[in-house]
């Protein structure tokens, strides 16, 4: 789950990690009394759970409480697009109203799941300010590395380590040092998958500062912070994730036009795979699970079919707990509800396999029945392409 920047932000403080004064606005009028409350001259951030916002033109200094105002109304209600939204973009409903600093020095602090070594990983980099994948990419020798015993946690001469690689001034190293250790003690509390500051700021009066920041947390883990649960902001996901969520299913919107419906998140990558090598585009990653009931995979279908990039849907179930037959069943009376008009491949493999053939056969309905994975992927592929 994705929160906001100045949701990020309270965390963060709650921990004892530094963050600039601020307050959110919803209009202009807002935007302005905050910008006087906290000495005229202020930074306006659009709020939308994705990066390269100043890019966009979604981050801008305003001199003045009257320019807040302009500024806020300009990026208020806009559909901001950026290198993290997709062409569609985000709409922009509320505003961060923060205090500027004199800045000094722009790096960066990250702490990730490396799931190599099954263990946070924190990292530092002087290159803040920009894309940490762009530095990854081109100049990654500037990004350090601590790897975190779970056991122990962020230890304090990792931290120190750390702050002596990013360069920072001798009498700024106890200060980073603890800084460190409350980022990462806020991201062990709260079971994040993420945490990550970009812009982490020297400001010239010696403080350092969180000028931003970006928080994301394990779902399987939000039955223990009820608190974080209800910062999600559902206006800021795909319609679509959101329904799926409903019926307990797995569901993420890609971008091409092979709709996918598949039990097991491993089959689910391979079927999106085989996809691939035959040419295709999967439009979506949408697990039913092991256990689903011809319910669910009815709702399944229903929200496939709700895309409209979708020119061609695959099933590709492999029937264990699942039974191939409860799978047909379902699938027969959502095409007859919704009165599917593409092309529909089915590959069913195990329990009840021989039943759900026949069910797909009696209905009289356009199943295509695929025999193994890669002949699935090919006919899928094909009839995409001629729809």
């Amino acid at each position: 789950m994705k929160i906001h920047e100045f949701q990020g932000k309270q965390i963060l403080k709650s921990f004892g990690v530094a963050v600039p004064r601020g307050e959110t606005a919803q209009d202009g009028a807002g935007a302005a009394a905050i910008a006087r409350k906290l000495g005229g001259e202020v930074i306006v951030k659009a709020q939308i759970h994705a990066g390269g916002r100043g890019k966009a033109g979604g981050v801008k200094i305003a001199k003045t409480p009257e320019e807040a105002q302009a500024v806020a109304e300009k990026i208020l209600g806009k559909k901001l697009v950026t290198i993290q939204t997709g062409p569609e973009g985000q709409v922009v409903r509320q505003v961060l109203i923060e205090e500027t600093l004199p800045i000094e020095r722009e790096l960066y602090l990250g702490i990730v799941i490396d799931r190599v070594t099954a263990s946070p990983v924190f990292m530092a980099s002087a290159a803040g300010g920009v894309e940490i994948e762009k530095v990854a990419e081109e100049t990654p020798e500037l990004i350090l590395r601590e790897t975190i015993r779970p056991g122990a946690g962020l230890e304090a001469f990792q931290a120190r380590k750390l702050a002596f690689g990013l360069g920072l001034p001798a009498g700024c190293i106890q200060q980073a040092t603890a800084f460190m250790m409350s980022l990462y003690r806020a991201f062990e509390a709260t079971d994040a998958s993420l945490a990550e500051i970009n812009p982490f700021i020297l400001a010239k009066d010696g403080r350092l500062l969180a000028l931003d920041a970006k928080m994301t947390f394990d779902d399987n883990a939000l039955f223990r912070h009820e608190e974080i649960g209800k910062l999600r902001d559902l206006a800021e996901e795909d319609p679509l994730e959101i329904e799926a969520t409903k019926y307990g299913l797995n569901y993420i919107k890609l971008d091409g036009t092979v709709g996918c419906m598949v039990n097991g998140a491993g089959l689910a990558m391979g079927t999106m795979d085989i996809i691939q090598y035959a040419g295709g585009s999967p439009a979506n990653f949408l697990d039913v699970g092991g256990g689903a009931s011809a319910e669910q995979v009815r709702h399944a279908f229903e929200i496939l079919l709700s895309d409209r990039n979708v020119r061609a849907v695959l099933i590709n179930i492999f029937g264990g707990i699942m039974r191939c037959d409860i799978v047909a069943s379902g699938v027969v009376e959502a095409a007859r509800a919704l009165d599917v008009k593409i092309p529909v491949v089915v590959r069913l493999e195990g329990t009840n396999m021989e039943q759900g053939q026949q069910i797909l056969q009696d209905s009289k309905l356009n199943f295509t029945v695929a025999n193994g994975m890669k002949d699935a992927a090919e006919k899928v592929v094909r009839l995409a392409e001629e729809a």
